[in-house]
């Protein structure tokens, strides 16, 4: 009768958590710093690197800037199935974190990277 008890509590103890896979991608202020150079890096090797801009605009002196803007949520789940016999009722727990990174590329003559700067935040 004991051992019964035991694994009962066991079982109704026990949860289950999920997460949620979040999408790898090149868009990362380590690949930012590797893969851009000053007065170096190309337009085409940009493209290559980070694919396509969000936002392609001109700014006051007249270069072209292009702005790279990616979000992620990862979203987790956490089933407890002891309010099943205590209360009686089911219960979940959800989280949610969120990253964000913004890439600002300025392009002078002949499509050469002129400046860039990125912004990262995570809540």
């Amino acid at each position: 009768m004991y051992k019964l008890i035991l694994l009962c509590a066991v079982l109704v103890s026990s949860g289950c958590a999920s997460v949620q896979p979040v999408e790898k991608s090149s868009l990362t202020p380590g690949m930012a710093k590797a893969k851009i150079i000053k007065g170096e890096t190309l337009q085409n090797e940009i493209l290559e690197v980070f694919g396509p801009p969000n936002i392609i605009t001109k700014n006051k002196s007249g270069n072209e800037v292009w702005t790279y803007d990616r979000v992620s949520v990862e979203k987790g789940t956490s089933d407890v199935y002891a309010t099943v016999i205590i209360a009686g009722g089911a219960g979940s727990r959800s989280s949610t974190s969120t990253r964000t990174f913004t890439l600002m590329i300025e392009f002078g003559d002949n499509d050469v990277v002129k400046d860039f700067s990125y912004r990262s935040s995570a809540f």
